[in-house]
């Protein structure tokens, strides 16, 4: 068994990105390509965003700091700490409304 501190995780994170050219960070904490089950930290600065993707499996978004905007096509969903956001099944943008973090949970098919 495993235990993570996502406030300590967090915390690194948004200082890797703020240090960053790219505004953000990134770690896969749980799983991987291996496994159904992947659990990502992401940390974007404000203004920053994860372009255009589409979505690999089901998957939801947990905003543990700040605040961020999904997009896909023409509608968007604001979340804000500790609101969880399901991502669509669709392609979709991730916009850091102001530094946040978010972990990103897929189930590959």
């Amino acid at each position: 068994m495993n235990k993570f501190s996502l406030d300590t995780l967090v915390r690194r994170h948004l200082e890797a990105a703020a240090a960053a050219p790219s505004g953000r960070s990134a770690e896969t904490f749980h799983g991987g390509h291996e496994r159904v089950l992947r659990q990502t930290l992401i940390a974007l600065n404000r203004g920053n965003e994860l372009s255009e993707h589409p979505s690999p499996g089901e998957s939801t978004l947990l905003v543990l700091h700040g605040r961020v905007r999904l997009s896909s096509g023409g509608d968007h969903w604001d979340g804000r700490i500790h609101d969880l956001i399901i991502v669509p099944r669709a392609p979709h943008t991730v916009t850091a409304l102001e530094d946040a973090a978010i972990v990103l949970t897929v189930a590959m098919p």
